[in-house]
């Protein structure tokens, strides 16, 4: 990676000329992007991780106002809660992806496992989440034994 500064036109005094914003951006445009991504595996753990909470905190809200006023819980699936979810597979597939490029994974490929990772997970979360609140309304709800995987499927 050549530094931009040794890209920059000198003038016939020895200092730097000022360059045409085309040729600034030209230079800009071959500069390649870091690798490994440290900084955008940090920004998709920043955005998973925002998006969960945001996400924890609606549902939370969601069953503290069917407490009280039996609010119904179902159906799960309105703007409020669909947006933050959608962060957190983005977030956790840029986070994974870019981990796995650490690895030394192509970026195409690490995205794509990434990506196929996080919306398998995501989506058998989701079934889930809702299997537990239609029984939280029905009033059969009983204590999750997270070592019996069959009750999940």
């Amino acid at each position: 990676m050549t530094p931009l500064l040794l890209a920059l036109p000198i003038d016939d005094e020895g200092f730097f000329a000022d360059p045409e914003s085309a040729e600034l951006l030209l230079e800009l445009a071959t500069v390649p992007f870091q690798q490994p991504p440290y900084l955008a595996a940090g920004v998709g753990l920043a955005i998973a991780v925002l998006c969960g909470l945001t996400f924890a905190r609606l549902v939370q809200n969601r069953l503290d106002a069917w407490k009280q006023d039996r609010l119904p819980l179902l159906p799960l699936a309105s703007r409020e809660t669909v947006l933050p979810w959608i962060g957190l597979v983005i977030g956790v597939t840029l986070f994974l992806g870019c981990c796995l490029q650490v690895f030394g994974f192509a970026s195409g490929t690490a995205l794509l496992v990434a990506f196929v990772l996080s919306v398998l997970t995501a989506g058998s979360q989701w079934v889930q989440l809702q299997r537990l609140m239609a029984q939280v309304e029905a009033g059969t709800f009983r204590a999750v034994d997270f070592d019996n995987f069959d009750q999940f499927f």
